[in-house]
């Protein structure tokens, strides 16, 4: 098993996993705001006892990557991704992203994983494709001020900020038969908190803002698209259910009660359809 950094085309040093064989097919993954590469450990421990590469990195400014002050931002993140699967020369990989990292996986794959022929499989989980915001030609967004809200609540007591999410609606836990679990809650803390509180300020305009329409129909790949049908953070219909019919080969499975945090909170079943996929 082996860590490092990779330093980025304008100098931001990203920090990686890479577990496994190297001559394994390799599964790259790519994590939510505004966590890092540990959101992924059940995935990894899992994939890597199936006999697969496992490589995840913090995107710029989260986890331990650098706490740079520009670049937050889907073509920069896409990018120091690229930059990380250069460096590892990657091929055939598969590549899997949760909410934000959805997105950046949706760029990556139409900018850099299909151009270079890198890319053989994109999973979007839970994923905030092709728009969340709302606007004239995307009635079924979130309004602006559902985002100034979070930037509001990050700028005002941001260590409290990151208790609120994940004990509330990231993982479902406010619905009334649901039973918290405080160490998913302050794991989902730790991640945050190691983050800098500017690129995560800056990130919520990248998740939010960013259209991916043209990211979307650009992907050939066998996409699978997993969406949890109680998602509160990214809501299913504006999302998962329409980035589906953007991509050339589409496929959709849709979860009915699980929460936007599902990879963690139902990793046995996530893990299985991933699994599933990987191996057709």
């Amino acid at each position: 098993m082996s860590s490092g950094f990779v330093k980025t085309k304008d100098g931001v040093e990203i920090f990686y996993k890479d577990w496994g064989p190297k001559q394994a097919q390799p599964i790259v993954f790519h994590h939510g705001w505004p966590l890092s590469s540990d959101d992924w450990d059940a995935q990894l421990l899992f994939f890597l006892a199936q006999g697969y590469r496992v490589v995840a990195h913090d995107r710029r400014g989260h986890g331990r990557s650098s706490q740079v002050d520009v670049g937050h931002d889907m073509d920069h993140y896409a990018a120091d991704a690229f930059a990380v699967v250069e460096h590892l020369d990657l091929k055939k990989a598969i590549h899997i992203g949760h909410s934000t990292g959805g997105g950046e996986v949706a760029r990556y794959v139409a900018k850099f994983g299909e151009p270079s022929g890198r890319v053989a499989k994109a999973v979007l989980v839970s994923a905030v494709p092709p728009l969340m915001l709302k606007t004239e030609t995307n009635p079924g967004g979130l309004p602006i001020e559902v985002f100034d809200g979070f930037r509001k609540a990050l700028a005002a007591n941001r260590a409290q900020f990151y208790l609120d999410v994940p004990g509330g609606p990231f993982y479902g836990f406010n619905r009334p038969d649901a039973t918290t679990l405080p160490g998913v809650v302050n794991n989902w803390w730790r991640q945050g908190m190691m983050g800098s509180a500017q690129a995560h300020y800056d990130g919520i305009k990248a998740f939010s803002e960013t259209d991916q329409t043209d990211d979307l129909k650009a992907m050939t790949v066998p996409t699978l698209v997993l969406h949890g049908e109680d998602d509160q953070i990214v809501p299913i219909d504006n999302a998962g259910r329409m980035s589906v019919k953007l991509v050339k080969q589409g496929k959709l499975k849709t979860y009915p009660g699980y929460p936007h945090g599902m990879l963690t909170t139902h990793a046995d079943v996530l893990n299985a359809d991933l699994l599933a996929f990987v191996k057709e």
